[in-house]
């Protein structure tokens, strides 16, 4: 990966959707070039699909949250599978520090966040949960 594979990967975040004429436009190449290198990142795994991304006003209107877990020990595997399969989890990552686990948590409500949290709360292997509320984002990349 050299300096251009990197902006070309800036461009995508911004919009997966590009035309590659657009993308070899702002980078100042050519189509073939830009369509090659998308190639190889995809080939090498760097690029391992793309996504939607929803407008900041569906988006705002939704509530987010970061729940911090506390996970009994020898449970991270099974409390990871029971985060997996709730719907309103959007990401579990282990960290470290004094929680062993941060889920990315999104309802369509306040009530619905409540529910999610408890559910959380009740899996087994999870010890103790804190949650902090995301009042605004300031940006996402």
């Amino acid at each position: 990966m050299d300096d251009l594979d990197e902006h070309l990967l800036a461009r995508l975040r911004d919009n997966a959707r590009a035309p590659v004429a657009e993308l070899a436009r702002a980078l100042g190449l050519s189509r073939t070039t830009v369509q090659s290198r998308l190639a190889k990142l995809e080939r090498n795994g760097v690029i391992a699909g793309y996504a939607v991304k929803l407008a900041g006003a569906y988006e705002s209107g939704r509530v987010h949250a970061f729940i911090m877990l506390t996970v009994e020990p020898k449970q991270a595997a099974a409390v990871t599978a029971a985060l997996k399969r709730m719907t309103g989890v959007r990401r579990l990552q282990s960290v470290s520090g004094p929680f062993d686990m941060i889920a990315t948590v999104e309802a369509a409500g306040v009530a619905e966040m409540d529910a999610t949290i408890d559910e959380i709360g009740a899996v087994k292997g999870v010890e103790r949960t804190n949650s902090s509320i995301v009042l605004s984002t300031k940006f996402d990349r």
